[in-house]
This record gives structure tokens, sequence and C-alpha cells, in this order.
């Protein structure tokens, strides 16, 4: 059979190279740009994720500081809470004594005003408590200087002591009527207060005369 077989010939055989080599040729620039293609498209896809991923922060980060905003603003928000919490636990250690020293240097000064208004000493706010107290110091003062009328007068006139006999009856009356107003609604209260004043400045201007003080 190989007699009859014809064999191509060499130019033929070289013109069939050369046409496969330029297709192998053509296949792989066809396949290098499809490559690129598929590539850039990848690419322009990862830039859109990203691009979508950055504006979700975005609006994230926009949305949290809208919420510290809102905090901010809010006194009492749970982060305030916090904060002042926080301040307070710093603070109250160096602040409360100095709250203290004052607190007592106000009560000192308070104190020591009301006291000259009821005409006593300090130490003895204690004994005139309630609506009536002025008037309990009063009444105690008056008392005193009858102690002091009696000291000079100790059994040399009769008429003084009678006089200091009648002054302290009354002054009792006085001082139970004071301690019975201080139950009393406040326009009664009020208004007995005025009676028991006036009648307690007669009973001093008597007391004081007797002292020899005009």
């Amino acid at each position: 059979m190989g007699l009859f077989t014809k064999r191509k010939r060499r130019p033929s055989r070289r013109a069939e190279a050369k046409a496969l080599k330029h297709k192998a040729a053509v296949e792989a620039k066809l396949g290098a740009k499809n490559e690129r293609k598929r590539h850039r498209a990848d690419a322009r896809s990862q830039r859109k994720v990203a691009k979508a991923q950055v504006a979700a922060l975005q609006a994230e980060e926009k949305a949290a500081l809208k919420t510290a905003a809102r905090a901010e603003r809010d006194p009492f928000a749970p982060g305030q809470v916090k904060k002042y919490i926080g301040v307070a636990r710093v603070l109250v250690p160096v602040l409360a004594p100095l709250a203290y020293r004052g607190a007592t240097y106000l009560r000192g000064q308070l104190d020591a005003r009301r006291a000259r208004r009821l005409g006593v000493g300090v130490e003895r706010l204690g004994d005139y408590p309630g609506h009536g107290g002025r008037l309990q110091a009063r009444i105690a003062n008056t008392e005193a200087a009858l102690d002091k009328i009696a000291n000079g007068n100790a059994g040399k006139d009769k008429d003084i002591q009678q006089f200091i006999g009648s002054t302290r009856s009354r002054l009792d009356a006085l001082s139970a009527a004071v301690r019975t107003a201080d139950q009393m609604p406040a326009a009664r209260r009020r208004s007995v207060h005025t009676s028991i004043a006036t009648e307690l400045s007669r009973i001093e201007a008597d007391v004081l005369a007797r002292l020899g003080v005009a």
C-alpha cells in the first residue's frame, strides 16, 4: 500500500505547520485578551463591593455620632450617668470635708443670730425650741432679773418681795400660755403670742424700774 500512497509535498507541510502556529498565536492572544477582560471585570466588582462597604461604614459612623450627640445633650443618658458617677467618686472624698465644714460654719452663724434675737447664749438655744422660743427666752431673762432684785433685797422690803412673788406668778402663767400656743394653728398662735408679748413688755418695764433702769 505504501507504493500507492502519495506523499505530501514538503511545502504543504510547512504551510500547514505555519497555519497551526498562527492559529495557536491567535488563540493565545484571544485567551490573554479574555483574561484581561475578566481581571478588569473582577476589579470593577471588587471596587463596587469596597465602595459599598465604605458607604456602610460611613453611615454607621454617622449614626453613632448622632447617638453620641444625643447622649451628650441628655443629662440622664446612661453614658452621662456613668460619667457623673465617675466624677463623684473622685470629688466626693475631696469635697465632703469641705461641705461639712461649710455646713457647720453656716449652722454656727444661724445659731449665733438666733441666740442674739433671743437674748441668750448659743449654748442655751436648745432650751427654747418651738415657735414661742423667743418669748420663753424673754421670760427666762426677766426671771433672772427678778433673782437679781431678790438677792439685793433679801428680807429687807416686803413690798419688793410681794412684787417678786406676783411677778413670778405672772411669768409662770405667760410661760404656760406660750407652751399652749405652740399647739395652736398659725393664725391663732400669732394672736396669742402678740398678747403674751404685750403683757411681757409691761412686766419687763416694771422689773427694769425696780432695778433703777429708766
